[in-house]
This record gives C-alpha cells, sequence and structure tokens, in this order.
C-alpha cells in the first residue's frame, strides 16, 4: 500500500523547522558577536602591548648610549638634557605606531619636555604626557642592576599607556548590566647595558 502525504502536513512540519532554526540563530548570534569582539579586542590588546615593549626597547638602547655627565639625582626639573632625547623617541614611536591617536604638532598630545619628577637617591625620572587622549608614562632608570654577583648597570626604560576594552559593551549584550575592566594599564619595559 502506498502511503500518501499530505501538503498540509508537510508544510506545517517545514514552517516548524524554519521557526525553530531561527530561534537557534536569534540565540547564538549573541554569543558569536561576544566572541568576534572578544577576538578582536584581545588581539588589538597584544598588538598595543607589543607596540609599548617596542617603544621601550628603543628608549632602552638609546638611554644606554648617552652621556652620563649631567644625571644628578637632585635634578628634578626639567631632567637630565640627555633624558629628553629618549622620552621623545619613547613618544615618536608610539605615535608612528598609532597608539597615541591624536598625536599631532598643533594637537594637545606633545612630546614630553619635562621631567615630572625623580627618585633621589636613584638615578631615575618619570615623564608624563597627558592628553594622548590618555596619559602616557615614561620612567627612565639610569641606575638598573642586574644579577647578584658582580653589579651591571645598565637603563630601564618602562612605558606605560591605557588600554580601552571594547568588550564590556558586547558583554552586555548577553548580560545587560555586566560589567567588566573596561581599562587596563600596559607596562611594558627594557633594561639595556650602559654604554657610558
Amino acid at each position: 500500500m502506498h502511503r500518501r502525504h499530505n501538503p498540509v502536513r508537510r508544510a506545517r512540519s517545514r514552517g516548524r523547522q524554519e521557526g525553530s532554526a531561527l530561534l537557534e540563530f536569534a540565540i547564538a548570534l549573541p554569543l558569536l558577536v561576544v566572541f568576534i569582539v572578544g577576538i578582536y579586542d584581545f588581539s588589538g590588546a597584544f598588538n598595543t602591548k607589543l607596540k609599548i615593549q617596542h617603544a621601550a626597547q628603543l628608549g632602552a638602547v638609546l638611554a644606554a648610549a648617552q652621556p652620563t655627565s649631567d644625571l644628578d639625582p637632585a635634578n628634578s626639573t626639567p631632567g637630565p638634557g640627555s633624558l629628553l632625547p629618549v622620552a621623545a623617541v619613547v613618544f615618536n614611536s608610539l605615535n608612528d605606531d598609532g597608539v597615541l591617536p591624536l598625536a599631532s604638532p598643533t594637537g594637545t598630545c606633545k612630546p614630553p619636555a619635562v621631567s615630572v619628577s625623580n627618585a633621589p637617591p636613584l638615578l631615575q625620572w618619570t615623564y608624563v604626557v597627558s592628553g594622548c587622549p590618555d596619559t602616557l608614562t615614561i620612567v627612565i632608570n639610569r641606575s638598573a642592576t642586574a644579577g647578584s654577583g658582580p653589579v651591571a648597570v645598565g637603563t630601564t626604560v618602562q612605558v606605560q599607556y591605557p588600554y580601552h576594552w571594547r568588550f564590556n559593551s558586547a558583554i552586555q549584550l548577553l548580560f545587560p548590566g555586566a560589567s567588566y575592566a573596561a581599562i587596563t594599564t600596559l607596562t611594558e619595559e627594557a633594561t639595556v647595558h650602559n654604554q657610558n
């Protein structure tokens, strides 16, 4: 006996399947968006971290080659003249790599010109550049030591700049009212043996 298919029953079944697929897609879409934004955001943070590390390395290489004749722990402002080019190299590297998006000669984000503090008796100066749009901090320590045996004196350059996460807005698609740390300060440093 040949079984006959009812076209109305088949249409209803197809409609349920399509509705079910639409419901599954509606549930999965926010998760997919969160994953995509998360991947994009974490890769952006890692890329920015690498750029900050590169700027710190460039600064440490230049600082280690600078003369030490003008280093005086009592010299807090404007700081040793030999360190201003180091802060400028770090700033320019971050500007060229797009970490400082608003840096321009006419904007509020300008290369550092003044040391805001030092840490006597260490030969360490801190340069702060604000308005980039956040605060960029460059710490240059000309008296870094390494190892426990004979002391090798080097220069450490530490760079700090905040990273703004976009993930917070995406996570709220799944959990309205949930919050995620929206800003993380990325800190990288590099040390190079002093040449002078």
